[in-house]
């Protein structure tokens, strides 16, 4: 078969994509990976056959510039924030956010390859297209080949759960206010292309999700799970993690969308250090190049380093502190070893709440950590057995999923089945 995966920025994305687009490939599949011509590079380093389509616009970029964008990065923007603020979830509200701030985010994020996606879909015809669940450019150019096509999730499926959500109230109104403003957006380019709006172009003829359940809220979907393989591109481990640690390892990582993306990491990181400068243990932050200078001086417990890759530094750790980020979380949950989440942005809160449900790890917002708070989770989480225990039984949640290779086979029936040609 033929697989096409189409992605946008930010980077962050597209490593969540990777070991799929390599489990379909080394089964014999062909695959090509389209993307912004921005993005190239990142498709190359990892091994795959890159097409440039469209424009470069990285909309996250652009957005972050702005001082009331930047203020928005606490949890889930609109129209999706109904899900995290269910009491929000009147027809009103959603019809005029999907109307609004949806259609401008879908728009400004997708029409730079929309044109290009389809006219390279048409000439090469894959039988199936993989996008992220923000890459609506994938569906519509899967439907105008006659490919099936599927989401790709990076976290929990918020836009899948709030689309049918929204389709429900939409189905309440009265026939003449059925607004649907998506789908109008969508179809759109249905008619252009020469075929007619789905309820697929939102949520995938059906869905990949590399979670386990318990991090999870899935819609009602057919969704292919599979193991997280976690990919952290081209890395190098240092000569200082090539050796099990003298002392217990508190690992700290914000992630790489508090710099790439945003301004900065919005916790006060030397304050968190020093609040476990006496702990008889090894603190290694990755802390990236340009936010070092801000840290000052840190305590003689702590290292300091811009980048480690994490599949190599998780293993070696007592503890994990993160921003629940999800590739974070599913890289550090297969060693296993306890997690600490300080979230904020878009689905963190929410997996941060799921990771504390399990039993696995802790979960402190952001508005609310202190360094009390921050030293009083460490202690737990290195004294009390019942984290590791629950970290263990994480890990054989999802060791018990399929790999993606072992995943292969259902998604050659699926395509099978939704293919239009």
């Amino acid at each position: 078969m033929r697989i096409l995966f189409v992605s946008n920025p930010p980077r962050t994305v597209y490593k969540y994509m990777f070991t799929i687009a390599w489990a379909l490939r080394t089964a014999g599949h062909e695959v090509r990976f389209a993307s912004q011509p921005e993005f190239v590079d990142e498709v190359l380093q990892a091994g795959l056959t890159a097409v440039p389509v469209g424009h470069s616009r990285d909309m996250h970029k652009v957005a972050a510039r702005t001082r009331g964008v930047e203020n928005e990065r606490a949890g889930i923007p609109a129209p999706y924030d109904v899900y995290e603020e269910p009491e929000k979830a009147t027809w009103e509200h959603m019809v005029s956010t999907m109307a609004n701030e949806g259609i401008e985010w879908h728009k400004y994020g997708n029409f730079p390859i929309i044109s290009g996606l389809v006219e390279f879909a048409r000439y090469w015809e894959p039988d199936l297209v993989v996008w992220d669940p923000l890459s609506f450019a994938g569906a519509i150019a899967a439907k105008a080949c006659g490919a099936a096509h599927a989401r790709l999730l990076f976290g929990v499926d918020v836009f899948g759960k709030v689309r049918q959500q929204f389709v429900k109230l939409r189905d309440a109104q009265p026939a003449d206010q059925r607004r649907d403003p998506l789908a109008e957006w969508m179809g759109a380019y249905a008619r252009k292309y020469g075929f007619d709006f789905t309820e697929d172009m939102f949520t995938g003829d059906f869905t990949l999700d590399q979670f386990p359940l318990s991090w999870q809220d899935e819609a009602d979907l057919e969704y292919v799970r599979t193991q997280y393989i976690a990919y952290n591109g081209a890395s190098v481990v240092p000569k200082w993690l090539q050796t099990p640690p003298a002392k217990p390892r508190i690992a700290i990582t914000m992630g790489n969308s508090a710099v790439e993306v945003y301004r900065g990491y919005n916790v006060p990181l030397s304050d968190l250090l020093d609040s476990v400068a006496d702990l008889d243990v090894e603190v290694v932050a990755t802390v990236a190049a340009s936010q070092q200078p801000l840290l000052g001086k840190t305590p003689d417990n702590a290292r300091i380093v811009d980048f480690a890759p994490m599949h190599a530094l998780a293993p070696t750790c007592s503890v994990v502190v993160h921003h629940a980020g999800a590739a974070t979380m599913g890289t550090t949950a297969r060693h296993p070893v306890p997690q600490l989440a300080l979230p904020y942005h878009y689905d963190q809160p929410t997996l941060g709440k799921m990771l504390e449900k399990q039993g696995a790890g802790l979960s402190i917002h952001v508005s609310e950590v202190t360094p009390e708070k921050f030293r009083t989770a460490i202690d737990r989480l290195l004294t009390e057995q019942v984290f590791q225990d629950r970290a263990v039984a994480l890990r054989d949640e999802i060791f018990a999923l399929p790999t993606p290779n072992q995943a292969v086979p259902r998604i050659e029936e699926l395509v099978v089945k939704h293919r239009a040609r």
